[in-house]
């Protein structure tokens, strides 16, 4: 039952983990829903948000690793730091764009736990509704390296808010990228090559305590096998948002928001 039980929370993370409507809450609605304590929320996250990472992974990869290489190419070779000013602007600027959420993870790492609650989960749902259903006719017209040094901060600030349970990280920043003016495809990816360091970092926050948690040992094999669940289903959801996003068909995750907060407030009353 353990086994099942995660593997069902693993496609819900692969399910949501990429679509605008914030994995961690659906893991916390589920846990109330079928009023279990049998898995420690967090820890779950670390390790089927490691299966999300890296699906990601393998659908950037060619993207990734092209702008590691410009990076340090950049800065190591004089000689190819013309044609490669674009791409290391840009990694600057995901940089910069992943500083306010560091901060602010790092400041309320030890009351995450706390800030979950079914009635503020409700909220969030609708104001993550809000947003996706005001951004729903924009089309912008920047490219990857049109981004600015003032749309890369204004994204991260957004993304510092999506700490928030039920606040979805996918969804609000689309949501910035898209107001930024950027194309649908090109806030896309830049979406998504934010998801890298903020998964990485969550990751490390989080291994000391999913290491020394008494029941890492005996929860391991479900543990591993809602991560490749999560892996599978993350892929293929991925690539199901990517069509809704470039038909500019987000306005069907604000519905489907707006729903499950009104489910939230009816059926937990």
């Amino acid at each position: 039952m353990k086994i099942l039980t995660y593997i069902i929370l693993g496609i819900i993370q692969g399910l949501t983990e990429p679509l605008p409507i914030s994995s961690s809450g659906h893991i916390f609605l589920f846990k109330n829903i079928f009023e279990t304590n049998i898995f420690n929320t967090l820890n779950f996250e670390i390790i089927s948000n490691f299966g999300s990472f890296i699906a990601i992974f393998i659908i950037f990869w060619k993207d990734i690793k092209d702008l590691i290489i410009a990076f340090f190419s950049y800065i190591f070779n004089k000689n190819k730091r013309k044609n490669l000013e674009k791409k290391f602007k840009y990694c600057i600027y995901v940089i910069i764009s992943t500083i306010p959420v560091g901060i602010t993870g790092f400041i309320f790492k030890d009351k995450l736990e706390n800030m979950y609650s079914l009635n503020g989960l409700a909220i969030a749902f609708l104001i993550t509704a809000l947003a996706l259903f005001i951004v729903r006719n924009i089309k912008g017209n920047k490219d990857d390296f049109d981004i600015t040094l003032k749309d890369s901060i204004i994204i991260g600030l957004f993304q510092a808010v999506t700490i928030i349970p039920g606040i979805s990280r996918s969804g609000t920043v689309l949501v910035a990228c898209l107001l930024c003016n950027l194309k649908r495809d090109t806030a896309l990816k830049y979406t998504f090559i934010l998801y890298f360091p903020v998964s990485v970092a969550t990751m490390i926050l989080g291994v000391s305590d999913l290491t020394n948690s008494v029941e890492f040992s005996s929860l391991m094999i479900p543990y591993i096998a809602g991560m490749i669940a999560a892996l599978i289903v993350t892929y293929f959801s991925y690539k199901w948002l990517s069509n809704l996003v470039k038909k500019g068909k987000l306005w069907k995750f604000s519905i489907y928001c707006v729903i499950l907060s009104i489910f939230i407030f009816i059926y937990f009353r």
